[in-house]
């Protein structure tokens, strides 16, 4: 039996006190790679954010990576996120300090306290994601690929069993947004980490096909059809 990574079962997900999201059942075990797709404002990311405990669940059962989110305490919101790698839309990046210290400011956050095991982690993915003769760097003298790659590096830190992708090429080139969907497929292939994107870019799932979740008219559908398990 897979493991469940993600398990939704007749959710409603609500912005204030308007439903968004009525009746949404969906399971993704450990290492698949599933896109989200719907137009904007279809409710993809108010989803995403309750699989981090950013919006409450208070309707359905909710469980991500082991965690029941309809009886999630704020208290165990930072416990919770060690377990799932966030690749924001707006990178969210801390301009006041070079590649190095984003990726130590995480660490800290998230309970690192041994300087030398920080540092042995972050040379490891710097190495891993092509980055580590940027790391004295700062943010704005990256590239937009080379940003959205730290953004990549700070989510597996903590090798999260999950990675929400929430449009992360949406401000990249075609070329760039190539080699970003490589590398988080490298990723689910190489560390068996799940990883659910959000996209609008149809090239993309063209070319690297796989299991497809389509939000329309307040619904979660999947797609039906063959798909290539990445």
């Amino acid at each position: 039996m897979m493991e469940e990574v993600i398990n939704y079962e007749h959710v409603n997900i609500y912005q204030g006190k308007d439903i968004v999201l009525s009746d949404v059942s969906l399971t993704v075990n450990a290492g698949e790679f599933i896109y989200l797709i719907g137009k904007t404002g279809a409710g993809k990311s108010s989803f995403l954010k309750t699989l981090y405990g950013d919006l409450e669940v208070n309707e359905g059962a909710a469980f991500v990576c082991g965690y029941d989110m309809t009886k999630l305490k704020k208290s165990e919101i930072p416990q919770m996120r060690r377990k799932i790698g966030i690749v924001f839309q707006d990178l969210q990046l801390l301009t006041d300090r070079n590649v190095y210290a984003n990726l130590e400011f995480v660490l800290k956050a998230t309970g690192w306290e041994n300087a030398d095991k920080r540092n042995e982690r972050i040379d490891e993915v710097l190495t891993e994601l092509g980055l580590s003769h940027l790391s004295a760097k700062m943010p704005f003298q990256l590239s937009g690929g080379e940003q959205q790659r730290l953004v990549i590096a700070r989510a597996l830190l903590n090798n999260p069993p999950l990675i929400i992708a929430d449009e992360p090429t949406g401000h990249l080139d075609p070329e760039t947004s190539d080699e970003i969907v490589k590398l988080l497929i490298r990723i689910n292939r190489e560390h068996n980490t799940a990883v659910v994107m959000a996209t609008h870019n149809y090239q993309i799932i063209d070319k690297y096909p796989s299991k497809i979740f389509n939000f329309s008219n307040h619904s979660v559908v999947q797609e039906k059809g063959i798909y290539v398990k990445l």
